[in-house]
C-alpha cells in the first residue's frame, strides 16, 4: 500500500486512469444485503462531521446515507483510494459504481467525470 500512495502523490489522483474507493460503515445504517453489482452510489463532501474533516458520505435515495468512503489504513481495502485522497479532487458531489462486496467493505469505482 506505500507504493500504491506514492504513486498517487507523484501522479495525481486527477490524473488515474481508474479511482476506487472503499465503502465501509453500511453496518450503522441499512447493512449491505440490498447493494448489488452495477448499482450507482452518490458521494458527497461532509465536512461538518465531527470525525473526520474529509468525511465523504455515501448517500442512495430514497434512504439517504448508507455509509462512508474508507479513511483509515485499517479500513480501505488493497490499492483503494481514502477519502482523503479522493476529497479535494472531487466536486461537492460525485458518483460511484459498486463492483463487488467484500466481508471487510465495498469495492466502487467512482466516475471521472465527477472530479475536479
Amino acid at each position: 500500500m506505500l507504493m500504491y500512495n506514492y504513486k498517487i502523490r507523484k501522479k495525481g489522483v486527477k490524473n488515474m486512469k481508474s479511482m476506487y474507493i472503499t465503502i465501509v460503515g453500511t453496518n450503522h445504517y441499512y447493512g449491505d444485503d440490498f447493494l448489488k453489482k452495477d448499482m450507482i452510489v452518490k458521494l458527497k463532501k461532509d465536512p461538518k462531521n465531527i470525525y473526520d474533516k474529509e468525511a465523504i458520505a455515501v448517500k442512495m435515495k430514497p434512504l439517504g446515507t448508507i455509509g462512508y468512503v474508507a479513511n483509515s489504513m485499517h479500513t480501505v481495502i488493497g490499492e483503494t483510494i481514502s477519502a482523503g485522497r479522493l476529497y479535494d479532487h472531487m466536486k461537492k458531489t460525485a458518483k460511484a459504481k459498486i463492483i463487488f462486496k467484500t466481508n471487510k467493505g465495498i469495492i466502487a469505482k467512482v466516475y471521472q467525470k465527477d472530479m475536479k
